[in-house]
């Protein structure tokens, strides 16, 4: 877990923000308490803001409408989509007027037709490769048609395969649970487009002429892990899919550099996670590990104490190929020093 300069704010070290949508600025149709307020306020401390999102469903000049109804600051030029990563990596390698079945939405087939290709939507109309994309109203006719070109010989690229999406109602299935059900009638792995790969997040830094950016997200597996690949700064809130339980099981290439409630944390000081004798601390927690787990001196209700039991449990696991959750003790901080 990385440290930013001492004092000031956060986000005073970095001159842009990549922000995911769904479950950090919005959960359906709705925004998540705050998160507009706090994308207002990049202006003020002279910060970019561009928007990185896997959700092919709509145009980016509908996802900036969606965010400037609900008060955020959007243009379409602040957009980038998987759906557009797909769209490149067509024309990266198929000859213009190549027949592209599409699984997905209208806004996937717009993506196709931009980049100077032909969207069909039959397997036998001749398509040479199929782009899936996440649209609610797909259903089993839609997938068996990429099926059985893809069974065919057809190549398949996926814009993502987030396996949930945040919605008003709770956490629902994601494109990722639709390509899985492709992958399993056919065999194939698509060529993904989308996050985790680093594509949408250069970008993105390089529409705000950004050298420093933030990348911030609610997933593991695609935000986090997509800003690691870029090779920028991440930062996880946890007002979305994963947890603080899962970011401290996390393996190593999903593991953010910081930990934030919601994005108002951005304008506050990230509190110092520091080495102290046989483990870490951060503010009055402290935690350290051994082959036995964990043991925290500090509240399970304090994320400062999860601060620094991510930073004593990932010092320990330094390379961790998949999600291993440690056996946590929890012990009651010392009144005199607050420390373990």
């Amino acid at each position: 877990m990385t440290n930013p300069r001492p004092g000031g704010a956060l986000i005073a070290g970095f001159d842009a923000v990549l922000s995911d949508l769904d479950g950090v600025v919005y959960a359906g149709p709705h925004a998540i308490d705050g998160a507009v307020e706090a994308l207002q306020r990049l202006a003020e401390v002279n910060v970019a803001l561009g928007y990185v999102t896997n959700n092919a469903s709509r145009t980016p000049a509908q996802v900036a409408e969606h965010l400037r109804e609900l008060g955020a600051p959007a243009t379409e030029h602040q957009v980038v989509s998987s759906a557009q990563a797909g769209a490149s990596l067509l024309a990266g390698r198929f000859p213009a007027g190549s027949k592209v079945l599409v699984t997905g939405s209208a806004a996937l087939a717009r993506e196709v037709e931009m980049v100077g290709m032909v969207p069909v939507r039959s397997a036998d109309d001749g398509a040479v490769v199929v782009i899936q994309g996440f649209d609610p109203s797909l259903g089993w006719r839609d997938l068996a048609e990429a099926a059985y070109a893809i069974a065919g010989g057809a190549e398949w690229i996926a814009t993502n395969t987030d396996m949930s999406i945040p919605q008003a109602r709770g956490i629902a299935p994601g494109n990722g649970t639709l390509v899985a059900a492709v992958r399993a009638a056919t065999g194939r792995e698509p060529l993904v487009a989308g996050k985790p790969e680093a594509l949408l997040f250069h970008r993105a830094a390089e529409r705000l002429n950004s050298t420093t950016p933030l990348v911030v997200g609610d997933r593991l597996d695609t935000d986090i892990l997509g800003g690691n690949n870029a090779g920028m700064a991440t930062a996880a809130v946890l007002t979305g899919v994963d947890t603080i339980q899962s970011i401290l099981a996390a393996r190593t290439a999903e593991r953010p550099d910081f930990v934030l409630r919601t994005l108002d944390e951005l304008y506050l000081p990230y509190p110092v996670v520091e080495r102290r004798g046989a483990g870490f601390g951060c503010g009055g927690a402290f935690a350290a590990a051994d082959d036995a787990g964990l043991r925290v001196t500090g509240s399970p209700d304090d994320l400062d104490a999860w601060r620094a039991a991510c930073a004593a449990w990932w010092a320990f696991v330094p390379d961790a190929a998949v999600a291993a959750a440690p056996s946590i003790t929890w012990l009651a901080a010392e009144p005199e020093t607050g420390r373990g």
